[in-house]
């Protein structure tokens, strides 16, 4: 696919609109789609079926049932990374239509998921709190420390072999906050992070957004494993 066409799939704001809300890491149907950006269902499918055939969404069907994903992490990382090149370039943070869609944005900025690894002010707060502890260096790059694999094995997490490895996903990577300007943990090591905090319901999706709120128990664990005080704004 050229530049021009992977630009011409995004530029419609209802495409848009549909990979930006797929950045929760989830499965959608057409359905779900459809009402989260307004359109008709005929209009959603139409745009999906361009969207799958450049490669950007994934398509699974259980029944009667279509759902689509986006393709890979690399899209995931590519979607957000677009999302925080125009936050820098435009409005601080986005202007909210009405109060639900300003409730939406605050919890968002607090923490959310971005695809499958932790964002917003929470994704930021582990980031520095791993970098603090030696778990991640960047002394040369971001790198996963011989402490950072036995922490996770703590955990009961067990890096893939091939993570890290030529052709596959990033170890570790650094993905730019586009709400905080600062950059939050991608890679594999950010996405067992993230999954074993929803795991161990150290954090809770609010509603069916990318929303998340840390729990009693999410907050002693952070504590606890990463000497994390945290705000109780942002929790």
């Amino acid at each position: 696919m050229s530049l021009a066409q992977l630009a011409g799939l995004l530029a419609d704001p209802t495409r848009a609109a549909f990979c930006t809300a797929l950045l929760d890491g989830r499965a959608w149907t057409a359905g779900e789609l459809a009402r989260h950006a307004g359109v008709a269902p005929s209009t959603a499918s139409e745009h999906l079926s361009r969207l799958i055939a450049g490669g950007l969404l994934a398509e699974e069907r259980q029944g009667r049932h279509r759902y689509v994903r986006l393709a890979d992490p690399a899209t995931a990382a590519l979607i957000e990374d677009l999302c925080a090149y125009a936050a820098a370039t435009g409005p601080a943070r986005p202007r909210p239509h009405n109060l639900r869609e300003s409730t939406r944005l605050s919890a968002e900025a607090r923490a959310r998921t971005c695809y499958d690894h932790l964002a917003g002010r929470l994704g930021v707060a582990v980031t520095e709190a791993v970098l603090a502890r030696g778990l991640v260096t960047d002394d040369a790059g971001l790198a996963v420390t011989a402490q950072g694999r036995e922490w996770l094995a703590g955990l009961g997490v067990e890096l893939p072999a091939r993570a890290g490895s030529s052709g596959g996903r990033p170890l570790v990577r650094s993905c730019l906050d586009w709400t905080e300007r600062r950059s939050h943990l991608g890679g594999v090591f950010g996405a067992e992070l993230c999954r074993t905090a929803l795991d161990r319901a150290w954090v809770a999706r609010i509603g069916s957004g990318r929303a998340l709120r840390v729990t009693p128990d999410g907050d002693r664990a952070l504590r606890e494993l990463l000497g994390m005080a945290l705000d109780p704004v942002a929790a």
